[in-house]
């Protein structure tokens, strides 16, 4: 038998991160089907307060992200290895600013960054070779920018994730770590930013940080204490 409190936890996890339907349907998304990466929540909430309309993205790995990038930035390159997978994101992504490329072979896939002339603000890791794809990122990283390496704590298990992380720290990046949950997950991992000295992206909003999911202090005096009385 559980208590109210817990239920309510539990409640919380169900409806306002939708997790339950993110493991159901094996699909990244938030309680209104917008589309999400498969970070940690943590993660997703940090760089969601960020104002990202002049700025252009890089990703090794395809996906929901890819979307998610694509509804905040002026542009995004995403790139994907698997044929079938290419093929179904091509079908599947309309927005006009995201475009995919397939490039699945050796230093073809890491050096696909390098095809254009831009640097990038944010350059997220999270598909295949990711210690080269990381030393190439470094190449790549506008001024203020910021590297995103996924799946971090793999570090405990892989020597390549070891060179990762020792490229990335060689570029003098600041390593904030976001442990926790994440979509269609049942255990919690890390998701790794990998932030420049000068750091200067802008926040949607006046103060930050603003209320994360869930946040008691999101709601009005009345209803926080309607929910204290029933959880106390």
């Amino acid at each position: 038998m559980y208590s109210t409190k817990f239920l309510t936890f539990i409640e919380m996890w169900q409806k306002e991160y939708a997790i339950e339907k993110t493991i159901d349907n094996k699909i990244c998304v938030d309680k209104d089907n917008n589309p999400i990466p498969w970070y940690t929540y943590p993660a997703i909430e940090y760089l969601s307060q960020f104002d990202y309309s002049d700025k252009k993205i890089f990703e090794y790995g395809c996906g929901n992200s890819s979307l998610f990038w694509a509804n905040r930035a002026a542009s995004v390159t995403s790139i994907e290895d698997n044929p079938d997978w290419f093929a179904k994101w091509q079908k599947e992504f309309n927005a006009p600013n995201l475009e995919i490329l397939h490039r699945d072979e050796g230093e073809i896939y890491e050096n696909a960054i390098f095809e254009k002339e831009d640097l990038y603000d944010v350059i997220i890791v999270d598909g295949k070779r990711r210690e080269k794809c990381c030393a190439a990122a470094t190449r790549k990283l506008a001024s203020g920018g910021v590297i995103i390496l996924d799946d971090s704590d793999r570090i405990n298990t892989s020597l390549e994730y070891v060179k990762a992380i020792e490229e990335l720290k060689k570029a003098n990046l600041i390593q904030i770590d976001f442990y926790g949950f994440c979509p269609m997950n049942n255990y919690t991992k890390t998701t790794s930013m990998f932030i420049s000295r000068n750091f200067n992206f802008k926040s949607l909003y006046k103060i930050q940080p603003i209320n994360g999911i869930g946040n008691l202090w999101s709601m009005n005096r009345k209803s926080r204490k309607e929910f204290y009385k029933n959880n106390s």
